[in-house]
């Protein structure tokens, strides 16, 4: 074990454990899918100034991308869509997605759908809101995911995006295991790779969480396969490329008093909680 493995595993010991749906779900507590349900006005809470419920979900059919086991999109179904898709990569989550649908009395207005969001299976037009909660640090092509979002969005349709940036404490995606904050800023990804899978070697889903995160390039060497790293500077990139003016853009920052922080161009990657970004389909 390298020895700054051995100091990144004595200072997690340092900090309290998060909640993570992850660890509730082997401790028997909530399933993913219930705690995505139970949180599901969080993923919108921050639309909810400029947007109401029933513009974003009334009546609408609705493509949640990257939905995980869709407790989240089964939230907005209950909020009055005609129909939610929730497009997820990884078809293991059907099962749990569809038992909650069961148990919540929305299977015929939910629809888990497998598929890569960089080439979604829905005919041009089809969805009149998409919603990308915490999903475009995740997708592998973030260009191809939004102009596939465009193609199958009606004219006058919506897409809601948050996301937290790369360097917000927490933006490493490890916390199900690793508690320090901002922990991918001073430990490389060789080390985090080799912490991570040392603290969840025990636990009973670790090597499905090591396999979740973690795949080999062409040279065979390991590296984070599940976030992109997507930064506020690189996702405005992107936009600006694609010629795309956001109806609403916001950045939340990670506390009222770190407002002027999340404001500099220096240190906002840092201090900002939450992007968040509406783009409408003329």
């Amino acid at each position: 074990m390298k020895t700054r493995t051995k100091i990144l595993l004595g200072l997690n010991n340092l900090f309290p454990a998060p909640t993570h749906p992850f660890n509730l779900q082997n401790e028997g507590k909530k399933s993913y899918a219930m705690w995505q349900y139970e949180n599901g006005e969080t993923t919108i809470e921050l639309y909810l100034q400029g947007y109401s419920k029933e513009q974003m979900f009334k009546d609408k059919i609705v493509v949640d991308v990257g939905c995980g086991a869709a407790g989240k999109s089964l939230y907005y179904a209950s909020l009055g869509a005609e129909k939610v898709y929730g497009l997820e990569l990884l078809d293991k989550y059907r099962e749990e997605a569809e038992a909650l649908a069961e148990e919540t009395g929305l299977s015929d207005k939910f629809e888990f759908v497998a598929g890569d969001s960089a080439n979604m299976p829905f005919e041009d037009k089809f969805a009149d809101t998409i919603i990308v909660n915490d999903a475009m640090e995740h997708v592998s092509e973030p260009e191809k995911t939004i102009k596939e979002m465009l193609r199958i969005l009606k004219p006058g349709g919506r897409i809601f995006i948050n996301f937290p940036p790369y360097y917000h404490p927490m933006g490493a995606h490890l916390t199900d295991a690793i508690y320090i904050p901002w922990v991918q800023m001073f430990f490389p990804d060789d080390v985090l790779i080799e912490g991570y899978k040392e603290l969840v070697k025990d636990v009973p889903d670790g090597e499905d969480r090591v396999n979740f995160r973690i795949s080999k390039d062409e040279n065979g060497k390991e590296y984070f396969s599940y976030i992109n790293k997507m930064t506020i500077k690189r996702f405005k990139k992107i936009l600006k490329a694609m010629n795309i003016a956001p109806e609403y853009y916001s950045e939340v920052p990670l506390r009222g008093f770190l407002k002027p922080a999340a404001k500099l161009s220096f240190s906002k990657e840092m201090f900002v909680k939450m992007a968040v970004c509406v783009i409408k389909k003329d």
